[in-house]
């Protein structure tokens, strides 16, 4: 069966391929798999059937819808789903019924897609490793004894693992792009505002942010279009026009100037990492782009300033609930709000005002170049169940490795898509593409651009 995007979306508009017939065969696959992989936790079958039928039924009648139309897709379990469990991978809301759809979810039903589940996270998308003490943890299709990132590891698993052609994953800290990179997927984080949050289960609400995975980032543009624009009922979104260029068949990125950091993100990988990334750097010079060397601000003093922020908005989110329901909490949990709770307002809003420092110091540095090119993640996937891993001689948290490259960005609000561009230790490794305010289209047209010469995102791990 075919497993992309793009193949399915050909197969279903030539009506060579029937919406029903391939929504039944993923459903077999998902019956078969997801008691050894855990990406689903709950499999809407009957409604992803019907779904299907009338999508089936409207092709057939002549009213194509795009290319989502008909193409299965998993959502992330804390997206509220209009009858269906939605849990945030928590045992407090193992039975809450929401009785609407999220903005992202009707949009992608107005856009003809297929839901056939909700996928596993990390409880309360609070997390890296999408290890959960309620519901158990979710498994990489490529190492079974290793995580899939987090804390939208569901998602990428699945997709990762054929079960679903796309998937709808959220970012607080590097929640799309660890994932992607450590599943070998696509994922794009656009700019703060850019997709409706109306119906998700918040975390950090300066933070949060929505995003597609696919294969490739012409997929991932696809689905990226489908969901993204303003919505009343979400102040946080931009009311700006979403815009997006047609992929060229044979890319060039002549006059395009990428720009690679001096300092921090290149520093102390894992030597596989590190061979990846920079085999990666030397395919978009045959491109034609220019790498312009960048030295960008203090990240580690960025990535305290997020913790921080982090454990305030979490605590605020979570705090009248963990006051009457503490033992309902994971262990990684109750620690996270508790710091939280503790944080001084003056502390919060240094943090915020240097936030703003930050903000305007990556702005200015994307000014110069077109994009900025940086590892996702300086490890491959660590162990299920490790709290720390040997980098390059030294013992280091696996929290702290895992989201180095990653977190401090959230500040920012930027666009990032994150590509898979090679392999360590026979794991994926992911590149991330950094882009200026609004500048989803610029990235996805240079992650294309890759793309167009490389391989590493028709890699499947095997059964």
């Amino acid at each position: 069966m075919p497993s992309t995007l793009t193949e399915l979306s050909r197969l279903i508009r030539a009506r060579e391929a029937s919406p029903v017939e391939l929504t039944r065969d993923l459903l077999t696959r998902i019956e078969r798999r997801n008691p050894s992989l855990n990406v689903y936790l709950q499999v809407t079958a009957e409604l992803a059937l019907d779904q299907a039928a009338q999508a089936e039924r409207e092709i057939s009648a002549g009213q194509y819808r795009g290319p989502l139309h008909g193409v299965p897709y998993a959502a992330k379990d804390l997206l509220y789903t209009q009858g269906v469990a939605t849990t945030a991978g928590t045992k407090i809301f193992a039975d809450f019924i929401p009785a609407y759809d999220a903005a992202v979810v009707e949009k992608l039903r107005d856009a003809g897609a297929v839901l056939l589940g909700k996928a596993h996270l990390h409880e309360n998308a609070y997390g890296i490793t999408s290890n959960n003490p309620h519901y158990g943890p979710v498994r990489n299709p490529w190492a079974l004894d290793r995580i899939p990132g987090g804390s939208s590891g569901g998602s990428t698993a699945a997709l990762a693992a054929e079960l679903c052609a796309f998937s709808l994953g959220t970012d607080t800290g590097g929640s799309i792009r660890i994932p992607a990179a450590f599943c070998g997927v696509t994922g794009l984080k656009p700019t703060f505002g850019r997709i409706s949050r109306h119906g998700m289960f918040l975390l950090g609400d300066t933070l949060d942010t929505l995003g597609p995975f696919a294969w490739t980032a012409q997929e991932t543009a696809w689905v990226y279009r489908a969901m993204a624009g303003f919505d009343p009922a979400d102040e946080t979104t931009l009311d700006v026009a979403v815009e997006l260029s047609d992929f060229a068949q044979e890319p060039r990125l002549e006059g395009v100037r990428l720009g690679v950091p001096e300092n921090f993100y290149f520093e102390n990988l894992h030597p596989g990492v590190d061979e990846a990334c920079q085999a990666a750097l030397r395919e978009f010079e045959g491109l034609g782009a220019e790498l312009v060397p960048v030295r960008v601000p203090d990240i580690a003093e960025i990535n305290e300033l997020h913790r921080l922020i982090l454990f305030v908005e979490g605590a605020a989110v979570h705090q009248k609930i963990y006051a009457e329901r503490p033992q309902d909490y994971g262990d990684d949990q109750r620690p996270l709000i508790e710091q939280g709770l503790e944080v001084r307002a003056v502390e919060y809003l240094e943090a915020a005002r240097r936030r703003q420092v930050f903000t305007a110091e990556m702005e200015a540095l994307l000014d110069g170049v077109d994009a900025m090119l940086a590892p996702a993640v300086v490890v491959p996937p660590p162990p299920i169940g490790a709290d720390t891993l040997d980098l390059n001689g030294v013992e280091t948290d696996v929290r702290a490795a895992v989201t180095r490259n990653s977190r401090g960005l959230n500040l920012t609000g930027l666009p990032i898509l994150t590509l898979p561009c090679g392999f360590a230790d026979g794991l994926p490794v992911g590149l991330q593409i950094v882009g200026p305010q609004l500048g989803e289209d610029q990235i996805l047209q240079i992650g294309h651009a890759y793309q167009s010469v490389t391989t590493w995102h028709d890699h499947r791990p095997e059964e």
